[in-house]
């Protein structure tokens, strides 16, 4: 299992260096490959957190062309690592929204999760936005060179008008904080459990809400660093 995951984030790593380098609708491919290795894993914070992480060092090595020649070259690199940043924090968003509608869907048809299993994944879930934040800080501390300071421009700028991933995680966690409420007011075992673990329950999420989701998120009004058009840095 640790060889698939390492395969996944390597392949993962290669194919964001690979969209970076051909500069060709980042933003969208970056969301696309994202939201591809979360379907296909058990989610826990740690696994993102490796998604993630992959992201950003393939983007930082599709960029190292650019950087190396002119300065019209580095805007271009900065462009591209600012739609990396965007389309990693709209998949985010929208794995996000899809945990609200999974959870939606199930009051719905009056079925159940346990608490157990909202409580779980309130936690995971409620992480999110932090994890994004710290693995951006992260890869632009471990950047000594100019996509380094794009990255810490890009984090700064994040940290201060907000994300994508942030704005969803406000709706989710009400939702399920509702359904929490309602699961208290109920005999445990009453209804349909779809869930025997944080990690099935969120996997169930990505692999079938995900799948046939509408992108209910425009990447247009993302509010993380790809959505303002002011310069960053």
């Amino acid at each position: 299992m640790q060889n698939e995951t390492s395969n996944d984030t390597s392949t993962l790593e290669a194919e964001v260096r690979d969209a970076v380098e051909h500069g060709h609708d980042v933003q969208e491919k970056v969301r696309q490959l994202t939201l591809n290795i979360i379907r296909a894993r058990s989610f826990d914070i740690k696994s993102v957190r490796q998604t993630a992480n992959a992201v950003l060092r393939g983007a930082r090595a599709g960029v190292q062309k650019e950087l190396q020649h002119s300065s019209a070259q580095t805007g271009i690199a900065r462009q591209h690592l600012k739609q990396t940043v965007t389309g990693l924090d709209i998949a985010l968003a929208q794995f996000a929204e899809a945990a609200k509608l999974a959870v939606e869907e199930a009051a719905g048809r009056a079925q159940k999760y346990s608490s157990e299993d909202l409580t779980r994944a309130r936690a995971d879930l409620a992480s999110l936005e932090n994890m994004f934040l710290e693995t951006l800080q992260n890869s632009a501390s471990a950047a000594k060179d100019a996509a380094g300071e794009i990255l810490h421009d890009l984090a700064a700028h994040t940290r201060t008008h907000g994300s994508a991933v942030g704005a969803q995680m406000k709706e989710t966690l009400a939702v399920i904080a509702h359904q929490l409420g309602a699961a208290g007011r109920v005999q445990v075992g009453v209804g349909l459990h779809l869930a025997q673990t944080t990690a099935n329950f969120i996997r169930q999420i990505a692999a079938g809400v995900l799948t046939g989701m509408a992108d209910h998120i425009n990447p247009g009004q993302a509010k993380g660093p790809g959505h303002s058009q002011d310069k960053v840095g």
